[in-house]
């Protein structure tokens, strides 16, 4: 009976989802699973394509059927306390010391005559204090942006949500590199927008592959990663960036400019912002540049699109809080966020240097100032499957598919986050991760 197959598939999920099934773990062949459970073969192999559908499990031919390691896996945060693996999934860079250092801005907004004012609601525009502030924060390559111009969400992602939400309506067209942040996918299903790849090269997304997709059928928008592209590390060059503000002028097309990592580049170009303002919503936040626990994300639309990006922020309940923006302004005036950006490009340098010298002879993508790698696994290695390698052996990986617009697509590829875990942590397992990957997969699942 159907029922009977997903009651199945519904208890194993659970199991997946309280962590008594793990990332990496293989499920019994089915004829022994149908065998234990009393039910025909054919109720198994439904259970087992049950489980696949919910991207809860992913199948090898001749090796067997796993529990899947990724993004959809409902198992527990790699981050929670106690947690025993390695996590190279999610990316929270925090420096030692940072926190002595913020906590020091904090005395005097616990003043009850300023917390008090910290206290009350912000909304978009939030204060002018804090405009001022953020403008100062996200200026870079020359390029000065206009404080009147900053709107605030709760974080970066909801800052992209309310751009996104403003510029396209359910049903519309979003123009996304081929292999983009995940966070976009999330968001544009949520909204009911759909996701267009467009073709990129070492440079990034490309001008003329951006207008063919527009003539084959109009996008209302483009999201971009302009500095130090996650998963690909890629920075574009000035050319690349004004041959793209021509193409959206040209095409009447906006851009939603995704900066949260471009903090890592000292020396960065003057973003998309800078040089097509009219066109392009920018956002960024203080996530990655502070600690995962303090978000306030930042909108710079054009003029135009100010009201509405700010009524969507509203609606959507992505705007900042009162007391998040008073510390972030004074965080940013008296040089806490400063200090530890500094902290953070020496840390993703040295973290870089680890990586190289582990994944010497691999195909590895990456910049020196991220804080991630994209690694192309050498055959007859699957992304997939080598998530599941890595899983049994503590370490949690990103495959190429989560990535992806288009999963059939995906490399086999990973990206490794080299954030979150203590150095030499992250040496051990990236040692680990290397040796994995000079075996062959049959070799490594008879360990």
């Amino acid at each position: 009976m159907v029922e009977d197959y997903r009651s199945i598939a519904d208890a194993l999920a659970a199991d997946i989802a309280a962590g008594r099934l793990r990332p990496g773990d293989r499920l019994p062949p089915q004829r022994a699973f149908a065998r234990r459970r009393g039910i025909a073969g054919s109720t198994a192999a439904r259970v087992y394509r049950e489980l696949g559908r919910r991207g809860l499990v992913t199948g090898e031919v001749g090796r067997g059927t796993f529990v899947r390691a990724g993004e959809r896996s409902p198992g527990p945060s790699l981050v929670e306390p106690g947690a025993a693996r390695v996590d190279l999934e999610l990316n929270y860079p925090v420096v030692e010391g940072q926190a002595a250092l913020l906590a020091g801005a904090l005395g005097g907004l616990l003043r009850p005559d300023v917390l008090a004012s910290a206290l009350l609601p912000a909304g978009p525009s939030g204060t002018p204090e804090a405009r001022e502030a953020t403008a100062r924060l996200i200026a870079r390559g020359g390029w000065e942006p206009d404080p009147a111009r900053v709107l605030f969400a709760g974080n970066g992602r909801q800052a992209v949500a309310g751009a996104v939400a403003a510029l396209i309506p359910a049903g519309g067209r979003l123009g996304v590199d081929a292999l983009t942040y995940p966070m976009i996918k999330a968001i544009a299903g949520r909204l009911g927008v759909t996701l267009v790849p467009v073709a990129a090269d070492e440079a990034g997304m490309r001008p003329d592959a951006l207008a063919a997709a527009h003539r084959r059928a109009p996008l209302r928008a483009v999201y971009l990663q302009t500095t130090l592209h996650n998963p690909l590390g890629l920075t574009m060059p000035p050319a690349r960036r004004a041959d793209l503000a021509a193409t959206l002028r040209a095409l009447g097309l906006y851009a939603v400019e995704d900066a949260i990592w471009a903090f890592l580049r000292e020396d960065g170009e003057p973003p998309l912002a800078a040089l097509a303002p009219e066109r392009t919503v920018l956002a960024d936040s203080l996530s990655k540049r502070l600690a995962p626990g303090l978000t306030a994300g930042f909108a710079l639309p054009p003029a135009e699109l100010s009201a509405p990006v700010a009524a969507a922020l509203r609606s959507g309940a992505w705007t900042a809080t009162g007391f998040a923006l008073s510390a972030a302004a004074r965080w940013i005036a008296d040089g806490a966020v400063a200090e530890v950006e500094r902290a953070k490009r020496r840390d993703a340098a040295l973290r870089q240097r680890v990586a190289a010298r582990h994944l010497a002879g691999f195909a590895v993508r990456t910049d020196p100032h991220a804080y991630f790698s994209w690694w192309e696994l050498p055959p007859p290695w699957r992304a997939e499957t080598f998530v599941a390698a890595a899983a049994r052996r503590g370490i949690a990986v990103t495959p190429a598919a989560s990535f992806a617009v288009s999963a059939r697509s995906a490399p086999s590829a990973v990206r490794l986050g080299l954030a979150s875990p203590p150095v030499e942590v992250l040496s051990e397992a990236l040692a680990v991760l290397a040796a994995l990957a000079r075996r062959t997969p049959e070799d490594a699942a008879d360990e």
